[in-house]
């Protein structure tokens, strides 16, 4: 099954050099690989203690930071190497100063194995929640290097627990220990023999219970305010547009409306100003010049990215966008740990902590236009309601908070 596998991602890769012709993140997913064992060679040394953390984009990375930045902590000599399998992750975060050194994840060959683990010569690694290259995989187990899975994740419908899936299972048995975020995780992989499995919860709890010890003030966002209800809509596709630009062009002037789109491809962004009725400002506009008016706009388009987790510091309302697509809902726990009540599409039944908070009633599930107004409507007009979902959905962050100090005490102990 090995060498099927391995033939297939030779296919694979032959196959992306050709996409990445025609596509611009195929384009960077093949360029970016090329320079991987270059830019090792200018961070790394020979005799250099490391530790590796692998995440597959950007949501798996922000996931790991807390156990990122308590490793180096706890190991002030060693140097980490950061991973990413996306463009959409490693091109966003590729410049973080947590990380020694940040690259691509070459191709899971048995040669590129090989070569990038012999090049980090790592002590200890560290696979964020899921992604499981066999011959990496195999690499490190044959040189008795510590391997955990942090954040793990395991649901019925994968393939670890099919009567096919013994190549897959083979790939877990060379893990060191698996830290999952759940009880069920754990009874699914202690159902297939393997114990040794904790629950530690997810890490990304630790993350946004971090944010609110930062910074989060923006000049230009509090004059945009100018102490006006706001509701900021975040992560926003298409289809979650259509709704909430509905809504828009027919609320009240008193109410504020921040928009960070998913994408900010110009011309997207252009289409969904042109959509709105209300008077409309572009980032993009504040930053090329001095904008006196901001006040006077009843929506902000944020056509960057970075800032948005600051700026649903001053949001009374969140929507979060996904929820209309698949996989579903975007990061739910940013607006959450500011303590703002949050509403969503449908779609997300594979995310615990929305699910979570659905069922306790902090965050609210809608499917049509009809349902979106009235959530809006509920949570404009109701003071005592907006602030009592916000206190279920900051209380329930603070509730779950502590799987970074359970990872961390285990592997020193071990």
């Amino acid at each position: 099954m090995l060498f099927l596998y391995n033939l297939i991602l030779l296919f694979a890769s032959q196959i992306v050099k050709i996409l990445a012709v025609f596509s611009p993140k195929m384009k960077l997913f093949v360029n970016g690989r090329k320079e991987v064992f270059s830019i090792m060679q200018s961070k790394i040394n020979p005799n250099d203690k490391t530790i590796w953390f692998h995440a597959a984009s950007l949501g798996e990375y922000e996931q790991g930071l807390p156990v990122i930045e308590k490793i180096k902590v706890q190991y002030p000599n060693h140097k980490i190497v950061v991973t990413f399998f996306s463009p959409s992750g490693y091109e966003v975060r590729k410049n973080n100063t947590v990380a020694d050194a940040t690259v691509y994840l070459p191709l899971d060959t048995k040669s590129n194995a090989k070569k990038f683990i012999k090049a980090i010569n790592p002590e200890l690694v560290f696979f964020i929640k899921y992604e499981y290259w066999p011959n990496y995989l195999n690499e490190l187990k044959k040189l008795q290097i510590k391997t955990y899975l942090i954040s793990g994740i395991f649901r019925e419908k994968q393939a670890f627990f099919k009567w096919y899936g013994g190549f897959y299972r083979n790939a877990l048995k060379t893990f060191d220990y698996f830290f999952v975020q759940n009880d069920s995780s754990k009874k699914l992989i202690q159902s297939i023999g393997f114990n040794n499995v904790k629950v530690s919860g997810d890490t990304r709890f630790d993350r946004v219970v971090s944010i609110l010890e930062r910074d989060n003030s923006l000049d230009f966002i509090e004059q945009f305010q100018n102490n006006k209800t706001t509701i900021v809509i975040g992560s926003s596709w298409p289809k979650d547009e259509n709704l909430l630009v509905n809504y828009i062009n027919n609320a009240s002037d008193d109410i504020k409306f921040i928009i960070a789109p998913h994408n900010i491809k110009s011309e997207q962004i252009q289409e969904l100003k042109n959509s709105i009725t209300k008077k409309t400002i572009l980032f993009s506009d504040v930053q090329t010049r001095l904008i006196a008016s901001l006040p006077e706009n009843n929506v902000f388009i944020i056509d960057t990215i970075g800032i948005l987790t600051k700026i649903y510091s001053y949001a009374d309302i969140a929507y979060v966008g996904g929820g209309f697509g698949n996989p579903g809902v975007h990061n739910i726990l940013e607006p959450a740990t500011f303590g703002v009540p949050i509403v969503i599409g449908p779609n997300y039944s594979h995310f615990a902590e929305a699910t979570a908070l659905v069922h306790q009633e902090g965050c609210i599930s809608i499917s049509n236009q009809n349902e979106l107004n009235d959530a809006f409507n509920l949570l404009i007009n109701n003071e005592d309601e907006r602030h009592e979902k916000g206190h279920i959905c900051s209380t329930f962050v603070q509730m779950n908070k502590g799987a970074t100090d359970i990872i961390l005490k285990h592997i020193c102990n071990n």
